[in-house]
């Protein structure tokens, strides 16, 4: 038996440990500031870069925003690429290990399976491709960058760079290799496959056949309400003889047949379901992708605006990232010339050169998703080790793929590519052992005979998207602006014009292909038969496109583009289904009707528009349900005398959301096949047993937690505008089958409509009060709907001190799904914020210094940077900062310059 310690001794032990441990944290505090503080780059004085051909002055004011002036464009880009890289370069690194399927060399094992799928796409390949059929000045412009870049990094290394360098050191001895100009083409490739538009929906219905009947199946994708919701361009048609875009045509046809699909979407069950599973856990470098998801962009002709001269305003919904997908900046050439042609300013990405959204000195343009349907799956048969093509065997073009794994052994896999694509379905559960099933032989237990699935999709083919990217910058007139529209093949965009002339305009640009008759894309095709590959594009002069139209504005955000029933191409039959384009439709009409005008003010002020048109829908309905139990009445009048604005401190916001979702979990989620499912959680609900012990947090013995009641197989719908449209035409249907639910132990099945609202309306009493507590006057929509700003690579899967170190928030918001203050969420999973307005902007045509502008987060993406987050909070209460374009505005508000030289 040990000797007892003496009272004395004991506690000098202690006061050691305790002073080891301050020690401790104070070497560690003073680590972490030492390593976040290295990589905060310099902003003033001068510095000499190697390569530059003359002085670049970079300008920053109170928010960082570099303003970068020089010569020529050699100099310009060659000073972008090196600000990009002293403020975002751990960005910029991760998205190119994105891009080309090396994110395992970064962050190990994990990311075997994500590296495998993403070189089975191929975007790096294709990327090399495409740098070599650019333009010879925009190839220019891609290697001065490029050197801009390699010169920030000769200089700086580890921490120097950035604070997430280190652990990456320590762990796997990562260094950063050079940029290549290629890294920067490839990133559009990661931008097409988050805009791709309906590959899920395509899925999704494959796995509901049979399973739901096709009527049934219809019920859950509606067609598009082409009357009520109004289209981009209103009226429009193809000519047959030019072939350009009127307001009547006609349209080719060709044929094809449909024998053995639906057998093979059986047999192609598993694969589709893998696919499905694959697409979910793969990186979404702009954010995730569904029904609601989308942007906001509209235009006012200066008819109808205080100064005269039009506004325009843009604001992208995209994944809440730390820092911002965007970064602001100003490309300004000391003289316009042939030699040097940029006087441009907006949002750029880092890692890539130019200004994706802003204006120059003559025009100005936003960008919204097209939303066109670029992507096919193919369901291959397999025979023996081949795929079948019309009636023969073809052997699979294959190519092999070394993964290098740090900390780990590599792996090696092989790509399998039919006529139609590569082969998605390859690469599932099996992927962590992938390595040894290389090479592909029939043996192998999903590659002999059965069903693959291959992939067609517009970006795997290339393209010059990059030149279009310089020559909107340049752009002058909306000639040149549809030129510069007529090189982006993808991503397909919304592309929306105003200029200093007082001009408004729109061009739909795109690589869109045109199916065979019978296949319009909305299920996976026979890949056996080649009646049913694409046939063609949609040539670029029959794309809709609208110039000064006689209503004054245009607005853009993500709905039909054109009245599909009279124009012969299809674009694609998975449109949103236009519940935000028709609030800004109905905002702008508001405000011009009787000779009104549109100030700043009001642009600004229909960004931050909150409406639910749901609730508008709905809430008369719901405050007919007669409902027996006194604490679900209080809940019911909440909703009474509301105006369905969904501010942050609205208790009737909360509670009609939670009514919404809770609805849909009712009449859709055990419906639904499993491979469809999107996770929900549990639900607060009152025990059988009114005397139940105290069972939850907020003191309300009345609750119990209730999972699972609900069948595990069945899948939630995430509530987007085709949910809303859904639910539209079934509330004209009150006793359809989509509104009887089975019962509990708790509850009885609703049989009708009416019986399904009041059991929503119930269990969202009970989802609150489990949430937000029992009292409602306590109760607010913001403590619901809350976002949470996440550093994409080491501040989600890190170990926690380092995402306490990366992350920020949570700010509560107001806004919602499908409102036109976009802070969206997914009513599968719960009231987060998952997408949001990524950034707003409102430019003034009459003069371009009275514009306005706001970034999600901040200029850099250097933690605890002053201005890593500098921008959150007005951006959260829905400011905007004063932009400043001229070289008067610009030197008003400078407060760095930096000095480039030779």
């Amino acid at each position: 038996m040990p000797a007892k310690k003496s009272p004395r001794r004991a506690r000098l032990i202690v006061i050691a440990v305790v002073l080891l441990l301050v020690a401790g944290l104070g070497y560690g505090v003073r680590w972490s500031v030492g390593t976040v503080r290295d990589s905060f780059p310099q902003t003033a004085g001068s510095l000499q870069i190697d390569g530059l051909q003359d002085r670049v002055a970079v300008k920053r004011g109170k928010h960082g925003v570099p303003q970068i002036y020089a010569d020529d464009a050699h100099d310009l880009f060659m000073a972008q690429g090196f600000v990009h890289a002293q403020d975002r370069f751990w960005e910029m690194d991760v998205r190119r290990h994105t891009t080309s399927g090396r994110l395992s060399e970064m962050f190990g094992e994990s990311q075997v399976k994500t590296d495998a799928f993403l070189r089975t796409l191929g975007w790096r390949k294709v990327a090399e491709r495409e740098y070599r059929t650019l333009a010879p000045d925009t190839k220019r412009y891609l290697q001065a960058y490029a050197k801009g870049v390699n010169a920030y990094l000769a200089e700086h290394e580890g921490s120097e760079i950035s604070a997430e360098y280190p652990p990456l050191q320590l762990e796997y001895d990562y260094e950063p290799e050079r940029w290549d100009p290629v890294d920067s083409v490839a990133w559009l490739k990661a931008m097409a496959w988050d805009l791709r538009a309906n590959m899920e929906d395509e899925i999704d219905r494959a796995l509901m056949a049979g399973r739901l009947s096709d009527e049934q199946i219809e019920d859950l994708y509606p067609s598009y309400p082409y009357d009520r919701n109004k289209p981009i361009v209103r009226g429009g048609g193809v000519d047959e003889v030019t072939g350009e875009f009127v307001p009547e045509g006609g349209g080719p046809e060709g044929a094809a047949s449909s024998e053995g699909v639906e057998e093979a979407v059986q047999g192609a069950r598993g694969e589709l379901s893998s696919v499905a599973t694959m697409l979910d856990g793969m990186p979404t470098p702009l954010g995730p992708n569904g029904s609601g998801i989308g942007s906001n962009s509209w235009v006012v002709s200066g008819e109808h605006t205080t100064s005269g001269k039009p506004l325009l305003a843009n604001d992208p919904h995209l994944g809440p990232h730390l820092p911002s997908v965007w970064t602001q900046m100003g490309l300004h050439c000391s003289s316009i010339t042939k030699k040097c042609p940029f006087d441009v300013s907006g949002f750029t990405f880092s890692g890539m050169p130019g200004v994706v959204i802003g204006h120059n000195q003559s025009i100005a343009w936003g960008l919204t998703n097209l939303g066109a349907d670029v992507t096919d799956l193919y369901l291959e048969k397999i025979q023996d080790g081949k795929y079948l093509y019309d009636g023969k065997q073809k052997a699979f073009t294959t190519r092999r793929e070394v993964i290098e794994v740090a900390g780990g052994k590599s792996r090696e896999i092989t790509v399998r590519s039919t006529v139609d694509g590569p082969i998605v379905s390859d690469f599932g559960d099996e992927v962590a052992t992938v390595g040894d099933k290389a090479p592909v032989d029939a043996s192998a237990p999903d590659r002999g005979n059965g069903y693959a699935v291959s992939l067609r999709w517009t970006a795997l083919e290339p393209s010059r998207s990059m030149d279009a990217v310089f020559a909107l910058d340049r752009a002058t007139d909306f000639q040149d602006f549809r030129a510069a529209a007529a090189k982006l093949s993808v991503p397909a965009q919304n592309l929306i014009y105003a200029d200093t002339e007082g001009n408004i305009g729109y061009q739909a640009p795109g690589r869109i292909p045109i199916r065979a008759k019978g296949h319009d894309g909305r299920f996976p095709a026979p890949g056996w038969d080649s009646r049913y590959r694409w046939k063609d594009y949609v040539p670029q002069a029959a794309l809709p496109w609208e110039y000064n139209p006689d209503r004054g504005y245009i607005v853009t955000a993500n709905q039909a583009v054109v009245d599909q029933r009279k124009y012969p191409y299809t674009l694609t039959r998975d449109w949103s289904y236009g519940v935000r384009s028709q609030r800004i439709n109905d905002l702008v009409e508001s405000k011009i009707e009787d000779g009104g005008k549109v100030s700043m003010q009001d642009m600004q002020e229909m960004q931050r528009d909150n409406s639910s048109e749901i609730a508008k829908l709905l809430v008369p309905r719901l405050l007919q349900i007669e409902v027996d139990d006194a604490y679900v009445r209080q809940a019911q009048e909440l909703l009474r005398g509301w105006d369905y604005a969904q501010d942050a401190d609205s208790a009737a916001a909360a509670y009609f959301n939670a009514v919404w979702r809770n609805l849909l979990k009712l009449a859709f989620g055990d419906k639904l096949p499993k491979e469809v499912r999107a996770e929900g959680d549990c639900l607060w609900v009152p025990p059988a047993d009114e005397s139940a012990p105290l069972k939850n947090l907020n003191g309300d013995a009345r609750l119990v937690r209730a999972c699972g009641e609900r069948d595990p197989d069945s899948a939630q719908p995430d509530g987007g505008s085709r949910w809303m449209e859904v639910v539209r035409a079934l509330l004209d249907k009150p006793n359809s089958d989509w509104w009887q639910t089975r019962g509990t132990d708790r509850e009885p099945g609703a049989e009708n409509r009416d019986e399904l609202l009041a059991r929503a309306l119930k269990d969202a009493r009970w989802e609150m009060t489990s949430k937000l507590g029992k009292d409602i006057d306590t109760w607010s929509w913001g403590r619901l709907h809350r976002l949470m700003l996440r550093n994409q690579t080491l501040g989600t899967d890190g170990p926690g001190w380092l995402q306490w170190l990366l992350n920020r928030g949570p700010w509560d918001l107001g806004g919602g799904e499908a409102a036109v203050d976009a802070t969206g969420w997914n009513a599968a999973g719960g009231y987060e914020v998952s997408w949001v307005p990524s950034m707003r902007m409102v430019v003034d045509l009459d003069d371009f210094d009275r514009s306005s502008w706001i970034n999600l987060t901040g200029a850099s993406g250097h933690t605890y940077h002053p201005h890593y987050v500098d921008q959150a909070d007005k951006w959260a209460a829905g400011e905007q900062l004063p932009w400043a374009y001229s070289d008067g505005a610009v030197d008003r508000g400078t407060e760095d310059t930096l000095v480039l030289k030779p």
